[in-house]
């Protein structure tokens, strides 16, 4: 290298771009040398933690997209966070602490609250006919229910009058 020589620097790589991630790794690495979590911090482990915080981002992005997808939103609310979460097992599992602001929760009705439908749509039935014969009128009530007539049976003729005595 003499004195006319310009030195040829290789552009700089950052760390993540190196490890192929979106997330910040010298901003994780510099996080968990504030943090003193330990004494020191090995040059793998904010990389390994910067993919992990990527898949996970990934994973909850991708079922909230479906979640908004399926409610014909094109923009994802916490309402379709909440559900991506909730009913991934996983993610639910993981977040089971975890509030979500303004994101409501899952629907769900417990099913000894919900009428039996074949005791009240077929009345011709005698399974059915027998399941609503042993529940209690305040069950009804409490539904919002009425309660099904059943076919009267002919009363016997002592109490009409026959023509000709």
């Amino acid at each position: 290298m003499g004195r006319g020589t310009v030195l040829s620097r290789k552009k700089a790589v950052s760390k993540t771009l190196r490890a192929g991630l979106q997330f910040p790794v010298s901003r994780l690495a510099r996080y968990l040398k504030q943090g003193k979590y330990a004494a020191r911090v090995g040059s793998g482990a904010p990389v390994y933690l910067a993919a992990v915080l990527e898949y996970l981002a990934a994973e909850v992005l991708e079922l909230a997209g479906n979640a908004s997808r399926d409610n014909k939103k094109t923009r994802i609310i916490p309402r379709h966070i909440q559900l991506a979460v909730r009913n991934d097992e996983e993610l639910s599992k993981l977040l089971a602490g975890v509030t979500i602001a303004h994101s409501g929760v899952l629907p769900n009705i417990h099913s000894v609250l919900l009428p039996k439908n074949n005791s009240l749509t077929s009345p011709d039935d005698n399974i059915a006919q027998a399941d609503c014969r042993t529940c209690n009128a305040t069950t009804h009530a409490t539904l919002g229910l009425k309660k099904r007539k059943t076919k009267k049976q002919p009363r016997s003729n002592k109490k009409t009058k026959k023509k000709g005595h």
